[in-house]
């Protein structure tokens, strides 16, 4: 039998190399992947190769060089451009693209800032694969007849790649136990198997929860009650109608981290009118909160608030489930007789929001056709928030009363680019020009909310209302870590990033008296059962993972949607245990048994959103057909 003909084949080999080596200098210089030890260096140059030999060997049963070449350089541009749209979407999210997120095209007409901020000079790097394997199919000898096939070569060939992968996986698995079974935790995955075996793992787990609707029954909504009503705290009955007829005003702070709050960069306070509102003896101000959205961002926040539900790991809710059965906090107010609607200058497609308050049982959208934005009134996405409550407040004026507003701020959002009249303060100087501008951003936002609050008290609105604050996500991500710490004078560790995770969340009831600052642990997921409750609406038998913020049994626990969380006593962040009054590393043991729950609190939370499991709850049907009305200029 004649030998395997390598040679022959050099242009494979090249590309191999090429590719694996161009893919793991990617991880190094792009992502953010915490190695601990030797091993997970390890794991982390070998992972890439398994896919490659797999995806580049299938060109071994291609006969003519000429069509063997075409392909082992249409898969190094595939490849390629696969690790430079993960980057792009890396600065920005400090996650890597999933499945349902391609489909999401409408939105990508919104997010091209953002998108063109986030892309470097650098990136050409990733082609840097493509250029050799093109100067080796230019310059080395090809044979100049057909190649004979060998099977021997082949299967020994394929043998190797698929022995690779078990080695890869081993280690991953010894390193890292139960690793397939944490499909939340992306950074992880593609540490241990992968960027490119991580599309191909996402893809089965997107298939995987498409079946569990077609195939749910109704059953497993009992596991899910029973868990969520054993944990169920007791609302407070103290704050229990505390702001019952009143109108309801929760407002969306786009991008505000508690970083900002109370402080000031280089001189200037950042936030001086929420600053004054922690000291205002009718506000509530929690400074211990954290968001817990995931990739959808605004939208995973707004979908939290209405349901007190996790968001779906991996892509948008409101995207991918909005076909979805829920009971939302829209529909209680509603059967109460209240007004709900949604304020929000943007189209009214952007995250799928004129079909998912469909869902949620919204009476009417003011999106951007009911504003009249006029010139040097609108930045980054779509109108300015000043000019946004100015309008806002006017409709909110022929409203029928009590109303629920949920209105959504835009201009504090990446890039946080700002036209001249509107920086209030100087920018930040440091290596990240995203931060330099956050701290203007946010200084702008904070002076649109005093007018908010100055146009309530002019309409007469102010004092019939409660103002419900909060911040939906983070602005700044891990990636401006180095400038982060330049401005908090430390360097951060994921212990610090998680800390990062606070967002202000305030609650403003005018005349109440007896606000003050509240430093319960506390996440978005609380705000559903708190408003409820604050608006004496019994909602404690509801399937909901949240609980009032006021109730004496409120406990100190909150989940990220990434699988981190924070208590009391620790704080789980990048597999490590550290101690939440040091912040230094404690044993793991002592987070085991909150990293079990929070596994188990994730894993019920999707199976509700995966198999629609509100639609068997107390005899309910899927939502009709009927869209929330949504309004233009009148």
């Amino acid at each position: 039998m004649r030998k395997f003909h390598w040679p022959k084949y050099s242009v494979l080999a090249i590309a191999v190399l090429a590719t694996w080596l161009t893919t793991y200098f990617g991880y190094l210089t792009s992502f953010n992947l915490s190695i601990d030890n030797m091993i997970q260096q390890l794991i982390l140059f070998i992972n890439p190769l398994s896919f490659l030999l797999l995806i580049y060997g299938a060109a071994l049963f291609i006969k003519t060089a000429k069509r063997r070449n075409l392909y082992i350089l249409s898969v190094s541009v595939i490849t390629s451009v696969i690790m430079f749209a993960n980057a792009v979407f890396y600065r920005f999210f400090s996650d890597f693209i999933t499945i349902p997120l391609l489909f999401q095209t409408s939105n990508f007409g919104d997010l091209s800032s953002s998108v063109t901020a986030n892309i470097h000079g650098g990136d050409i790097f990733f082609f840097t694969d493509v250029v050799i394997i093109a100067l080796a199919v230019k310059y080395l000898p090809q044979p100049a007849e057909p190649v004979r096939q060998f099977k021997m070569g082949r299967r020994l060939y394929f043998i190797a790649t698929a022995a690779l992968f078990m080695v890869n996986l081993g280690l991953a698995e010894a390193e890292r136990p139960q690793l397939l079974t944490r499909s939340f935790d992306r950074e992880l995955l593609v540490k241990n198997i992968g960027t490119y075996n991580y599309h191909i793992y996402d893809l089965i787990v997107q298939s995987k929860s498409h079946a569990q609707r077609v195939l749910a029954d109704g059953s497993e909504l009992s596991e899910v009650e029973n868990y969520v009503h054993a944990n169920r705290k007791e609302p407070s009955k103290e704050m229990f109608g505390a702001a019952e007829g009143r109108n309801v005003i929760i407002i969306s702070l786009e991008s505000l981290q508690s970083f900002v709050i109370n402080e000031e960069m280089d001189g200037h306070e950042i936030t001086p009118f929420l600053n004054s509102l922690t000291k205002d003896p009718d506000t509530y101000y929690f400074d211990n909160f954290y968001h817990q959205t995931g990739l959808g961002k605004t939208s995973d926040a707004e979908f939290i608030v209405e349901n007190s539900i996790y968001p779906r790991n991996g892509s948008a809710v409101f995207f991918t489930h909005s076909g979805n059965t829920y009971d939302s906090m829209s529909e209680k107010f509603g059967e109460k007789g209240y007004f709900t609607n949604v304020m929000h200058a943007n189209n009214r497609s952007f995250w799928n929001r004129d079909i998912m308050y469909k869902a949620l049982d919204i009476d009417k959208f003011y999106d951007v056709q009911s504003y009249s934005i006029g010139e040097g009134e609108a930045v980054n996405w779509g109108m300015k928030d000043i000019p946004f409550f100015d309008q806002s407040v006017d409709m909110m004026k022929d409203m029928p009363q009590p109303f629920v507003s949920r209105l959504l701020t835009l201009t504090n959002h990446h890039p946080f680019d700002l036209d001249e009249e509107d920086m209030l303060i100087p920018p930040y100087t440091s290596n990240s020009k995203t931060l330099n501008k956050y701290f203007q951003s946010s200084r702008y936002l904070d002076e649109s909310i005093k007018v908010l609050f100055d146009n309530l008290k002019e309409s007469g609105l102010y004092d019939n209302s409660i103002i419900v604050m909060y911040g939906d996500h983070y602005g700044i991500s891990e990636n401006h870590n180095k400038a982060m710490g330049m401005y908090l004078d430390k360097e951060l560790t994921p212990f610090d990033n998680a800390m990062l995770q606070k967002v202000p969340f305030f609650i403003h009831i005018p005349g109440e008296g007896g606000g003050k600052v509240m430093h319960e642990l506390a996440g978005q997921m609380d705000i559903r059962p708190t408003v409820l409750n604050l608006a004496g609406i019994d909602a404690k038998d509801d399937l909901q993972f949240g609980s009032d913020l006021f109730s004496e049994e409120h406990e100190n626990f909150v989940i990220f949607r990434d699988g981190r969380f924070v208590t009391d006593k620790y704080v789980y962040a990048h597999e490590v245990c550290y101690d939440t009054e040091s912040g230094e590393p404690t044993e793991l043991e002592l987070c085991a048994p909150y990293i079990e729950r929070a596994s188990k609190e994730l894993e019920y939370s999707d199976t509700i959103i995966n198999g629609d499991l509100l639609r068997f709850k107390d005899g309910q049907q899927p939502a009709d057909e009927n869209q929330p009305e949504i309004t233009g200029k009148d």
